[in-house]
């Protein structure tokens, strides 16, 4: 199979690279080049919101794309239409952000969408992922496939939620743990998603999935306790009401990244039904093992973790922290 990914250079486009790479697949990816590619790449450069900056991409064919974009659909459109009729399969990397607010638990792929525009300029996140979803299907159709992902962990993570948990466990001590802590939680571990989006080309699948582990796959417990036994630390999880952890003015999902209480969001973002996902092979690893991972990654950066420069930094302070901890 020959590749073309568009980025590739870090967490979900660089893990699908590695995957493709490690199964026999010709790669190729396009970049800016601020970040070293994965090994066994071909590299294309160029900066596709700058004028001229698709050059690289105006010769060449491929079985697949692979576009993670999550900025300005007209950016998913102006590559759709100068890769149409030499790409075979336009895979766009979406988001479960794309469900109208609120979405109901156990919503499925048909579930209702936000108004969005495959010619829009820069939106909030969910126009955006939407929009870029519209843009891939009007070049593609139905040899569009839409990867709607719900909250991604895992080695190389740049976003920072599972990093904070490992580091601040790390640290020891007595850790504000949110309840309930049998909460179910939903995500998926960026090397599954890598597999699954493969062979869903390799299957010629087209359309959109929800793309995160069935209901009830960990729970908020299960997350944290893994990331006392892999850690090795000598952590007290104090698990607190949601209540009280509100009240001190703590945001759900940054301040205590992962976690939302019960409620809406919650229904949204850890509600998903995955059932068409997993008659397609979806396979999620153990929590235990994404985890180890992760902080095996982490262990072996030698330095701060990789934080992507459009997302804000995520964790609670430790001074609000002990407050609360304190009563």
């Amino acid at each position: 199979m020959e590749l073309l990914i568009l980025g590739g250079t870090e967490f979900v486009g660089r893990a699908i690279a590695e995957a493709a790479v490690e199964r026999g697949w010709r790669v190729s990816v396009f970049h800016r080049g601020r970040h070293a590619p994965p090994p066994g790449v071909a590299v294309l450069r160029g900066d596709r919101v700058a004028p001229g900056g698709l050059a690289a991409l105006e010769r060449g064919a491929w079985d697949a794309v692979v576009d993670t974009w999550s900025g300005a659909p007209r950016v998913v459109r102006d590559a759709a239409r100068l890769l149409a009729g030499r790409v075979g399969r336009f895979v766009y990397i979406s988001s479960r952000s794309v469900y109208a607010y609120p979405a109901r638990p156990g919503l499925a792929e048909d579930g209702p969408l936000v108004e969005a525009s495959p010619d829009d300029g820069e939106v909030d996140y969910q126009r955006a992922k939407r929009g870029g979803e519209l843009a891939a299907g009007a070049v593609f159709g139905d040899r569009a496939l839409l990867v709607r992902a719900g909250l991604i962990i895992g080695p190389g993570e740049n976003v920072g939620r599972l990093p904070w948990w490992l580091r601040r466990i790390a640290r020891g001590g007595p850790v504000l743990a949110p309840g309930p802590r049998d909460l179910p939680l939903q995500y998926v571990d960026v090397r599954d998603l890598a597999g699954w989006t493969l062979e869903a080309v390799e299957a010629g699948r087209g359309g959109a999935y929800n793309l995160v582990s069935p209901p009830g796959h960990t729970t908020t417990g299960e997350l944290l306790r893994a990331c006392v036994r892999a850690t090795g630390a000598a952590a007290e999880l104090r698990w607190t009401d949601p209540e009280v952890i509100l009240a001190a003015g703590i945001q759900p999902w940054t301040q205590l990244p992962i976690w939302i209480p019960p409620g809406e969001l919650y229904d949204m973002l850890h509600q998903a039904d995955v059932t068409k996902a997993v008659a397609a092979g979806l396979r999620c690893r153990p929590v235990a093992e994404t985890v180890a991972d992760t902080w095996a990654w982490l262990r072996g950066l030698g330095g701060e973790p990789p934080q992507r420069p459009d997302r804000p930094a995520v964790g609670v302070d430790p001074e609000t922290e002990a407050r609360v901890l304190a009563g």
